[in-house]
């Protein structure tokens, strides 16, 4: 006879579904991390990446989202999953399992305010505190996903303003790829890519004769094969 399904599960231990958000943003020409200090124990005080535990009447994707509306008062962020993190002994208080997110983002003034009066801090990439638990294994994959994303889709251009120099696209990929890159090359393979438009506008703001200003052209982007900077 068939072992009833109820019985089943019993036989099993259970233990918690946590997410963490590792949100990456560009603050003072510099690779940023969004942290908080915990407010209850284990570790409470050190700092840590947004997490909380899945609750029964949500996904692990609803719960991501949750945590960081509530944690930071950022909404419509779009993030990606990173990966599961489940060693025994990840959480001294109880035997959890981690889902992280990640997501780049346009460091406004109101993100800037929201997050802040939530309690957050933006901390460069290269000046992490101690962190909690296996939060910094956690931002090494998230780091290593974002590179690779940089290289193989147009993100940079959600945190370009509309009219930009190649200088600063290229500011920006050195910063988030933590390499310099031959300024001949960057512009050669720059060329070979449709969907960036050099415009009749120029930024004298760096210099008397001024440097072209390109725009992404997203409708040109959809009808490429592929995306490599």
């Amino acid at each position: 006879m068939n072992q009833p399904l109820k019985n089943y599960y019993e036989i099993y231990s259970r233990m918690f579904v946590a997410v963490d958000c590792i949100i990456f943003g560009i603050k003072n020409h510099r690779l940023s991390i969004l942290l908080t200090r915990r407010k209850f124990e284990p570790e409470k005080g050190a700092w840590s990446l947004m997490g909380g535990f899945v609750e029964p009447n949500e996904s692990i994707d609803q719960a991501a989202y949750r945590v960081l509306s509530d944690l930071t008062g950022l909404k419509d962020i779009y993030m990606e999953q990173v990966g599961g993190f489940g060693s025994v002994d990840r959480d001294p208080g109880e035997r959890v399992v981690s889902i992280a997110y990640t997501s780049l983002i346009n460091l406004t003034e109101d993100v800037l305010a929201e997050t802040e009066a939530h309690g957050g801090c933006w901390t460069p990439f290269d000046e992490l505190p101690p962190l909690c638990f296996d939060h910094p294994q956690m931002i090494e994959a998230a780091r290593q996903r974002l590179q690779r994303n940089f290289a193989t889709e147009p993100v940079a251009f959600n945190l370009l303003p509309e009219y930009f120099t190649l200088s600063q696209l290229q500011a920006l990929y050195e910063t988030v790829l933590d390499e310099e890159i031959d300024k001949r090359n960057f512009r050669k393979r720059v060329n070979e890519l449709s969907c960036i438009v050099p415009t009749e506008k120029i930024d004298k703001t760096t210099s008397r004769r001024g440097a072209r200003l390109h725009r992404f052209d997203f409708e040109a982007y959809s009808t490429c094969h592929k995306f490599k900077l």
